[in-house]
């Protein structure tokens, strides 16, 4: 049986956290959608509150600290990504940005992702689609067209008619999970092996700009 691996962040800042348990339920349904076409998934989970302080350090100084490191490079070679961030201010969360800041703008290209998001409103819910998902696009990953948005009142919606079952919560979490099962399954990103010479991103060897003068600094 084939396995894949499957990176989730999950920006949430309480604990228990409505958007960890958002994340959860999509990690959950996508690794159910993979087990029936045969795959096995290994799913890795990340809370941004947890390296919070890292993330801030590597702003600050242009370096990732061993553990940051670490949870970039299983993020940026999974196979498919799930992130989820609480809606702050009409937009996606500081730490959630700054975290997709630090890592190698290339790093993503090509990565399945599903986007998720949760706010006490529904009145939020057009962040997925003017906040999340340009920045990923800016970032060449491949997001799936259904995003998830969670509002409070979404965690008690039951299901009615047909309508009524395709507007609820777990109905949007299968169809996404669905979409991102099938680009998860085709991926090879987990089993590429890196190649010894390649670059660093944004090495230049002859120290100046594009150019020839200096380089720019930000």
């Amino acid at each position: 049986m084939a396995e894949r691996t499957l990176a989730v962040v999950s920006a949430g800042l309480s604990q228990p956290s409505s958007t960890r348990l958002l994340a959860d339920k999509l990690a959950t349904a996508t690794v159910v959608r993979l087990r029936d076409e045969g795959v096995t998934t290994r799913v890795v989970t990340f809370e941004l509150r947890d390296y919070a302080q890292d993330v801030m350090n590597n702003m600050l100084t242009g370096f990732a600290s061993p553990r940051l490191e670490t949870m970039i490079e299983a993020v940026t070679t999974a196979d498919g990504l799930i992130a989820v961030t609480p809606i702050f201010t009409t937009s996606f969360s500081g730490l959630f940005k700054s975290f997709f800041d630090v890592i190698d703008n290339r790093s993503l290209t090509d990565q399945p992702v599903l986007i998720g998001a949760t706010a006490g409103t529904a009145r939020h819910s057009l962040a997925l689609d003017y906040a999340l998902r340009p920045m990923f696009t800016y970032l060449h990953a491949v997001v799936v067209p259904t995003s998830v948005f969670a509002a409070s009142e979404d965690w008690g919606s039951g299901a009615g008619g047909l309508d009524s079952r395709l507007a609820t919560l777990p109905a949007r979490i299968e169809r996404a999970a669905g979409e991102l099962a099938a680009l998860v399954a085709s991926s090879d990103r987990s089993t590429r092996v890196p190649d010894p010479f390649e670059l660093p991103a944004g090495f230049n060897p002859s120290g100046f700009g594009p150019s020839g003068g200096p380089p720019a600094r930000q």
